[in-house]
């Protein structure tokens, strides 16, 4: 199991949980960050500190928010394990999950 970022994050990328992450396994995403499954160590430092509560347990996750476990996997295929963030720069796209959510409007 691993912490999921889910749809709160998208658009806010607050990034007090870089901070907090112990393994650096938080990578940014042009919307939304996401923890890379298999470098988390499920400590949990990442969700006290998110000011949008964005950040839960992969089995606390509310189904309504689900996509989001697949999103935090699947953006990481084809890269596997990069080894830490803080080495690695920004993802080039987000999941389609992300993409599928509305921009705020600039209205």
């Amino acid at each position: 199991m691993a912490y999921v970022i889910a749809q709160p994050c998208v658009d806010i990328k607050d990034k007090a949980c870089l901070e907090e992450c112990p393994v650096d396994c938080i990578y940014e995403g042009p919307r939304k960050l996401y923890i890379q499954p298999d470098e988390c160590v499920d400590c949990g430092a990442c969700e006290p500190v998110c000011p949008v509560e964005a950040v839960f347990y992969e089995d606390d996750l509310p189904e309504d928010l689900s996509a989001f476990r697949t999103a935090d996997r699947e953006v990481f295929d084809g890269l596997g394990l990069p080894g830490g963030a803080r080495g690695h720069a920004p993802l080039a796209a987000d999941h389609a999950v992300v993409d599928a959510v509305p921009t705020p409007s600039t209205t």
